[in-house]
């Protein structure tokens, strides 16, 4: 059987203490490293402006995109893209901004405006190219009327699509009669050239 000398058992101590600093040390100095929270939306839209008026929608369209999939009951990230898709004549993407918009705040006017307006000019240009086709008959015309007089009474006109008013000195000064019946036949041409697709369902 063996003893360790003092002068070994000594040694070991100090070994053992020199060990213990070592681990306390390594210890301290390694800090726990703290997952990143996602960006503020301050500065996600303020990013998302900058792309925009650089010229650059789609990079601020991206940017807005993610404020609204960090921040999901915040309503601002969405009256831009609606703004920046209608201004686009990207209707038909304004107005599902614009529904999001109005999920978080059913009584916003711009959300409200751009569905209104985004959707008679989506109404407008399919009217159009179905008057063009004469496929405007039947139920969807009786439909079409029913809407354009609900359009008619919230707008307070006796017609969709009020015509200009004439020109108050054109109406003083007397023509002959030939110039008139020329411009008459020339203004005739040109309004069926623009036919308004609402005219019929006044």
């Amino acid at each position: 059987m063996t003893f360790c000398t003092p002068a070994l058992s000594g040694s070991f101590k100090r070994l053992g203490a020199a060990a213990s600093l070592a681990l306390l040390l390594g210890a301290c100095s390694s800090t726990p490293t703290v997952p990143a929270g996602p960006p503020k939306l301050d500065e996600l839209l303020s990013q998302a402006s900058q792309a925009a008026a650089s010229g650059n929608k789609e990079q601020a369209v991206t940017l807005w995109k993610q404020g609204a999939a960090a921040y999901p009951a915040e309503k601002a990230p969405w009256t831009h893209i609606a703004q920046t898709r209608f201004e686009a004549g990207q209707y038909g993407d304004a107005i599902q901004a614009a529904l999001e918009v109005l999920v978080r705040d059913p009584n916003d006017k711009l959300a409200n405006s751009i569905i209104a307006i985004s959707g008679l000019r989506l109404s407008t240009r399919a009217l159009g190219d179905l008057s063009r086709q004469n496929n405007l008959s039947g139920s969807l015309k009786t439909e079409s009327q029913e809407l354009a007089k609900l359009l008619r009474e919230n707008l307070g006109e006796t017609v969709l699509v009020p015509p200009p008013a004439p020109n108050v000195r054109e109406r003083e000064r007397p023509e002959p009669p030939a110039r008139t019946a020329k411009k008459r036949s020339k203004a005739g041409k040109t309004a069926s050239a623009n036919a308004n697709p609402f005219e019929g369902l006044n």
